[in-house]
């Protein structure tokens, strides 16, 4: 009886495995399909979209006669606004969802384009951030295309409802102005490099790792090979070298931010990060594009690339592999209480 039962339980289990794997595979599919969307610009009018979320609410809520009278003073107001012929200043949000190798960067520098081609001096471009840094040379990239808009002596804000840390706030730092949700994550100001070694173990099992260079400074701190005071020193400087540039980009565009306060390579909440020069006003990015639509016409503009098949399943491994890195990042803030 119990050989069967046992039998029965690994017969069961290759069942659930085989479904899974056939649940996943499928799953992906979809994924696949739905993500091999038309390369392009997508444009979307927010001031519309919140109207719609408005009158959706109000229809349901308000009585047939007073739905009828709202509908009627809406129409009397679009009449006399159409009358009138003068445009309002625009605004334009982008969104960017910063991972280890800012991945985006390809979607921000065709956004940017694409508004600097239409946007004049009384417009306005707002990016909402989430990013907690990664690889130096690529949020530099991205932060260099946030330069482009202030060369262009038009208005940039940064909205943080989450994380700008490390590179991330490489690319904040660039904003004339920076908004931060209260319990937003700010600063990470700092350089790190990290990763094992496994001479001991190789040399414990009669494993030699040869290594050949030219130029003394190739390569110094390695995972496999035997490392030297030498080695880390020289790794020590060369992340000194990067923290100093990051400390001069930022400097550059929040001169009056005390860089010997913040620059040492720790984060601070929305609060905190505004007595610190982090940040200039603590509000979420909801109440700022609703008091900017009494304005501004506001317009989310977003870049989607068609990829090949290949391409996606590698896109989407490296990036579950860059969720998985965000998400360990994360961790370690999460049961934190603010500064």
């Amino acid at each position: 009886m119990f050989e069967f039962i046992s039998e029965y339980g690994l017969f069961l289990l290759k069942v659930i495995t085989i479904l899974a794997a056939v649940i996943t595979v499928i799953s992906f599919a979809a994924a696949s399909k739905k993500g091999a969307k038309q390369e392009g610009l997508e444009v979307k009018n927010l001031n519309k979209k919140h109207k719609e979320l408005s009158d959706g609410l109000q229809k349901a809520i308000l009585a047939k006669d007073e739905w009828k009278a709202k509908l009627k003073s809406d129409k009397a107001k679009l009449k006399i606004s159409s009358k009138r012929k003068k445009s309002r200043p625009r605004a334009y949000v982008i969104d960017f969802i910063g991972d280890l190798k800012a991945s985006a960067v390809p979607s921000l520098r065709e956004e940017v384009t694409a508004i600097l081609d239409v946007a004049k001096k009384s417009d306005q471009v707002i990016v909402r951030l989430d990013n907690s840094g990664g690889v130096v040379h690529e949020h530099g990239l991205a932060a260099s295309q946030l330069v482009r808009i202030r060369n262009k002596n038009i208005n940039l804000v940064v909205i943080v409802d989450k994380v700008a840390a490390s590179g991330g706030y490489l690319m904040a730092a660039v904003a004339n102005k920076i908004y931060a949700a209260p319990f937003a994550i700010l600063g990470s100001i700092g350089v790190i490099a990290q990763l094992p070694n496994f001479n001991r173990l190789l040399d414990s099992h009669g494993v030699d790792f040869e290594q050949v260079t030219a130029g003394q400074y190739k390569r110094n701190v390695t995972m496999f090979g035997k490392n030297t005071d030498e080695d880390r020193a020289k790794l020590k400087d060369q992340l000194e070298e990067v923290h100093e540039l990051f400390k001069s980009s930022v400097s550059e565009y929040r001169p009056a931010m005390n860089l010997s306060k913040v620059a040492t390579g720790e984060h601070w909440y929305g609060r905190k990060a505004l007595d610190l020069g982090l940040a200039d006003e603590i509000k979420t990015s909801d109440e700022l594009l609703i008091e900017m639509s009494k304005k501004y016409d506001i317009f989310s503009v977003k870049y989607k690339f068609k990829q090949p098949l290949k391409q996606r399943i590698m896109g989407g491994m490296d990036s579950l592999f860059g969720r998985f890195e965000d998400f360990r990042w994360r961790r370690k803030f999460e049961s934190e209480l603010p500064r």
